[in-house]
């Protein structure tokens, strides 16, 4: 069989004029976009053409002829934008406060130029650590001969393989240490060939837990060592061989072990290592502060939590208001929030219920006001999807709270809420800002404040074009970007 005949790399030289949501330069060569990985606004820079396509182009930087002000030296060796490089950060050649002032610049463009909405005043942003912070984190483990052995560590950018990284920086130092002895043992276990990953999870205190994905049950020999890394790295061993829900503490002891404080409310929360947490402790805790602050809670408020999860907006609530209700769509999650807020001895003041809150409905507002004798406050952090079904009703209902508090970790959705809200039910933006949750990565978490107004008369041509555009690419699994 013919070799395929490999391409020849083509090099061009343009002036870099801003950056995309992914932390990309943008510029433009024969008429067209090119978003190239490395560059930085007002550099001028040759980039490598990694993919061409009718309206845009892929590039990587090759050499920066004239550098911006903002631009750093990265802190990780592994960190680039060339072949084998690491994928888990995209911006630490881009200065620290640079990164967080790019950030809030994306959500407010976002917010624009989807929903057609400004909020009335910015938010500070939120700071926190810049290293170190990732106190959860999915590795990929492969056994590749050609690289020695074993790797473990994050996909190599724009890759499936997985980076031969031997520390990191924005894992925590005690996992950060733990990636080469990682790699000795699995190198030792019968079946490492059929473990594809390691999800790590440190608690507040500290104290880690390694969940190995097995496919094959380990051998007594395999179980020796996986015990003995444990002990020695102090670290509690998990094994899940099927989905997350099968995930489970080889010593049964470890089973409650992890946990997360939050000391301004005197709570702490129990979770799992495969249970969704905040990767940044840190800035979870000042984030949880902002939010309750944001809302303006008087000890006599009903306030509701929607996508409550574990309870880390919901139990702090409950300290400082007459009664939460944390509504989630995982009954797992909900008989876990329950008695987290036995543990944490606001049961008379909490309750939970498990709801689909993608197809949450009139009805259920009008049953849940009835329930808890009228909601003073509502808190919404959704998932990636947003609250889009929960923003229609909240915008059409004459049973409204004083305010809402929305954080949001995807500015797309966050925009096309807030315009539903704003264009369909009058709610006012009064406050929106970005909290530096995933410090060198393009990822931004955002924090709006609404209060309502009077509803338009007639929708309005922004309402009816968003309607439009969720029409036309589905309430379940919306995306979107930024224009080009």
């Amino acid at each position: 069989m013919a070799r395929r005949k490999e391409k020849t790399p083509e090099y061009f030289t343009v002036e870099v004029e801003r950056l995309d949501q992914e932390g990309r330069g943008v510029a433009h060569h024969d008429g067209k976009v090119v978003f190239i990985q490395g560059a930085l606004p007002g550099e001028l820079c040759t980039y490598e053409r990694i993919r061409n396509k009718t309206s845009f182009e892929i590039g990587r930087v090759t050499k920066v002829h004239r550098e911006a002000g903002i631009r750093t030296k990265p802190a990780c060796p592994y960190f680039g934008h060339g072949p084998g490089s690491c994928g888990g950060c995209a911006m630490q050649h881009l200065e620290p406060r640079a990164q967080v002032a790019f950030k809030e610049r994306v959500m407010l463009d976002t917010l624009w130029h989807i929903g057609k909405v400004r909020p009335e005043n910015v938010i500070p942003p939120i700071y926190g650590p810049t290293w170190n912070y990732r106190h959860r984190a999915r590795l990929t483990v492969r056994d590749v001969a050609k690289k020695g052995g074993v790797l473990v560590g994050f996909h190599e950018k724009s890759s499936s393989y997985v980076a031969d990284m031997q520390c990191c920086k924005i894992l925590t130092k005690n996992v950060s240490d733990m990636l080469m002895p990682m790699r000795e043992l699995v190198s030792k276990l019968s079946i490492r060939q059929r473990m594809p990953q390691i999800e790590v999870a440190v608690g507040g205190d500290g104290r880690t837990a390694l969940v190995f994905r097995v496919l094959e049950t380990p051998s007594a020999e395999d179980m020796e060592l996986l015990l003995a890394f444990g002990r020695e790295h102090n670290a509690d061993i998990w094994l899940q061989p099927k989905g997350p829900e099968t995930a489970h503490a080889v010593l049964p002891k470890n089973e409650h072990a992890l946990g997360l404080a939050l000391p301004e409310f005197g709570v702490r929360i129990n979770f799992k290592p495969t249970d969704f947490t905040q990767v940044n402790h840190a800035l979870n805790e000042t984030m949880v502060g902002r939010a309750i602050r944001l809302l303006g809670l008087e000890p006599e408020h009903n306030v509701a939590d929607f996508f409550c999860g574990l309870g880390n907006f919901t139990l702090p609530l409950a300290t400082k208001s007459k009664r939460v209700i944390g509504i989630e769509g995982s009954e797992g999650l909900v008989a876990r929030a329950r008695q987290g807020a036995i543990d944490n001895g606001l049961a008379e003041k909490t309750d939970f219920v498990a709801r689909n809150l993608f197809t949450w409905c009139d009805e259920d507002w009008e049953a849940l006001w009835k329930r808890m004798g009228g909601i003073d406050r509502v808190l919404i952090d959704p998932p990636r999807e947003g609250a889009l079904a929960l923003s229609r009703v909240l915008a059409q209902t004459d049973k409204r709270p004083a305010r809402v508090v929305y954080v949001s970790c995807n500015p797309a959705t966050l925009a096309r809420d807030c315009a539903i809200l704003h264009h369909e039910g009058g709610w006012h933006i009064r406050a929106a800002g970005i909290m530096n949750m995933f410090p060198h990565t393009g990822h931004v978490e955002s924090i709006a404040v609404l209060e309502p107004g009077p509803k338009p008369e007639k929708k309005t041509d922004e309402a009816e074009a968003i309607e439009r555009r969720i029409a036309a690419q589905g309430d379940d699994d919306v995306k979107m970007n930024l224009p080009q």
